[in-house]
């Protein structure tokens, strides 16, 4: 594997940030409302199994934002997932 320039890095990892932060709201709304009814279950489960994929191509190439953004993506979308199997709407 190559080294990835740093100004490369960096716009990954401002990518990452944007499109991880998106899902904030969304996490936040679910939580505060007690409600994923519009909440679509397969979407979030493909969704997630996506990023997991994603988080371990990220690995192997040594990104660093791709790994981040994974992570964190990951983990906001299994609380989504979370929420939504156990408030069964």
């Amino acid at each position: 594997m190559q080294n990835i320039p740093i100004e490369i890095e960096v716009i990954g990892l401002l990518a990452a940030c944007l499109t991880t932060a998106s899902f904030v709201p969304q996490v936040y709304k679910i939580w505060k409302t007690k409600s994923a009814e519009s909440v679509s279950l397969t979407m979030f489960s493909m969704f997630f199994i996506g990023v997991l994929l994603w988080l371990v191509y990220g690995i192997y190439i040594k990104s660093v934002s791709m790994t981040i953004a994974n992570v964190i993506t990951a983990s906001l979308a299994s609380i989504i997932i979370y929420y939504k199997l156990k408030l069964k709407e």
